[in-house]
């Protein structure tokens, strides 16, 4: 909407996490494998061709880091490496020689990932699969919009992933990848995966969705290749019995109002946007100096509406190159897994919904935090002494936070009592990098989506004036499908903001 005149400047690439070191560690250990086998390449031919393989592989990635790993498949394949493939190959080099081979391996898998981290990379493909109706040849194959580095999966990258959605009897998944395993396998891939075991978890997954026609015609393939299968010819007389109860049944499809679920997938893909062009024309941009502010006189803030109901303002420019670099130096060693406040007991805790890392950082810990609080302060008007500290976060492969409120409800009076500062009034949201893919703010309720865009930040009351919630502020993080997505917010409190935003009269001033 708006053009701005600035100065061009280069755009830096940013890390994610760990997992940058994850991918030194693995090209270490590579070194450390080619050493072996020089000197036992006679007897270790098939471990040699192994190395020669990751080495192509790691000395690719390290050139970029952030953006070979921004490709979701790059980041699960590492994890499934580091923590299955890897450990195979020490049992067979250890049939042999302790060497120092094996002196490195074991030092460095301290660090490897563990179970847990590869099913959460998993997790995260299958996140990021249905949120952007991905389907699972498009992801095997890497043709993932705004990708630099294809990566193709193999027929057992997908059996995994469709065994781990099978722990979860998740049967929709299982066969999706189950189905993509097959297909590889069809087409002549090489493998070691037998189709009879894949089509043995293809054809229960899909009776388990009450498909008993397609679950019986798998049934029958896997009875022709290998006709002892102990579960074979049961099953098929199973299929058989209840596609007859299923054709004696009738089906009723009732139609219900699109659920928050769907919504928030829907604003993620950039879909079901509901900003009208009349609407639009009444959004304005312009350079602000909050009432002519001190700090703000000689050089205003350039301000954009994004939104009108709620109203959600960016400020474009807000935070520097340098800054950014600063804050991130500053967190990466106190980055943990993001909690959220429990709504009965306010403690704080980790959820499932909210998949990054964050970490705080106060004025205490550099002054460069203290004059980000104090440009906050300025071009908001409210009081900095009662907010929260600035929380930055970190949301890598599939990252992402589901629809929540910020501030609490009536029902959850204890949300922030330990805070002693009141409800959140309000959130100020910095964008600290570009996201290639993904990564959208979205407010389900209002068909709102706010877009990552790296040096501005975005800003809205969590509460009416008169202290009521604002349920239209309703709002999630999208997962991140392509890159990197660094941010950083200050929650803002009621405390102290008596005369900087007086009370309304009526519930929804």
């Amino acid at each position: 909407r708006c053009v701005w005149f600035m100065f061009a400047v280069n755009m830096c690439l940013f890390l994610s996490g760990q997992m940058t070191d994850l991918l030194y560690t693995e090209k270490d250990l590579v070194t450390s494998l080619k050493d072996y086998i020089r000197a036992e390449e006679s007897k270790l031919e098939q471990i040699k061709r192994w190395a020669e393989k990751l080495d192509s592989l790691t000395v690719t990635a390290t050139q970029d880091p952030e953006g070979f790993l921004g490709h979701p498949v790059n980041a699960f394949k590492l994890m499934k490496r580091l923590n299955t493939e890897w450990g195979d190959l020490e049992s067979l080099v250890l049939r042999d020689t302790t060497g120092g081979f094996i002196s490195n391996l074991t030092i460095q898998r301290q660090h490897f990932p563990t179970d847990e981290d590869q099913t959460g990379a998993a997790k995260a493909l299958i996140r990021l699969q249905d949120t952007y109706r991905l389907d699972a040849n498009t992801i095997s194959t890497g043709n993932l919009p705004g990708v630099k580095y294809k990566s193709h999966m193999t027929a057992e990258d997908c059996f995994e992933l469709g065994k781990i959605a099978y722990s979860d009897a998740d049967y929709y998944h299982t066969e999706l990848w189950m189905a993509q395993a097959l297909k590889q396998l069809d087409e002549g891939e090489e493998s070691t995966l037998d189709k009879v075991t894949v089509i043995d978890y293809l054809s229960y997954a899909i009776y388990q969705q009450g498909e008993m026609e397609r679950a019986m015609e798998y049934t029958k393939r896997l009875i022709e290749l290998d006709p002892e299968h102990p579960r074979g010819k049961s099953n098929l007389k199973y299929f058989e019995f209840q596609l007859e109860k299923q054709k004696k049944a009738a089906e009723e499809e009732a139609f219900s109002l699109i659920p928050e679920r769907e919504k928030y997938e829907m604003l993620c893909r950039g879909e079901g946007i509901k900003m009208t062009p009349r609407r639009q024309s009444r959004l304005f941009c312009r350079y602000y100096d909050n009432n002519r502010n001190p700090s703000l006189l000689l050089a205003p803030v350039k301000q954009q509406d994004e939104w009108d109901r709620p109203y959600i303002v960016r400020y474009l420019d807000i935070i520097s190159d340098a800054e950014i670099e600063r804050v991130k130096q500053l967190a990466k060693p106190r980055l943990r897994r993001a909690t959220i406040s429990n709504p009965i007991t306010g403690v704080l805790e980790t959820a499932s919904y909210r998949i990054s890392k964050s970490a705080w950082l106060t004025e205490y810990d550099d002054p460069m935090i203290e004059k980000i609080n104090d440009r906050i302060e300025g071009v908001t008007g409210l009081e900095m002494d009662t907010a929260e500290e600035l929380q930055v976060a970190n949301y890598g492969v599939g990252g992402q936070y589901e629809p929540h409120f910020d501030f609490g409800r009536k029902d959850e009076p204890d949300a922030f009592k330990e805070l002693g500062t009141g409800n959140r009034i309000a959130t100020w949201l910095f964008y600290m990098s570009d996201v290639s893919a993904g990564g959208a703010t979205v407010f389900p309720d209002v068909g709102a989506a706010v877009w990552p865009q790296k040096g501005t930040a975005v800003f809205w009351y969590n509460l009416f004036a008169s202290g009521e919630g604002d349920y239209s502020t309703r709002h999630a993080a999208c997962p991140v499908l392509v890159g990197n997505k660094w941010v950083s917010n200050k929650w803002i409190h009621e405390r102290g903001q008596e005369w900087r935003r007086p009370c309304g009269l009526s519930e929804s001033e």
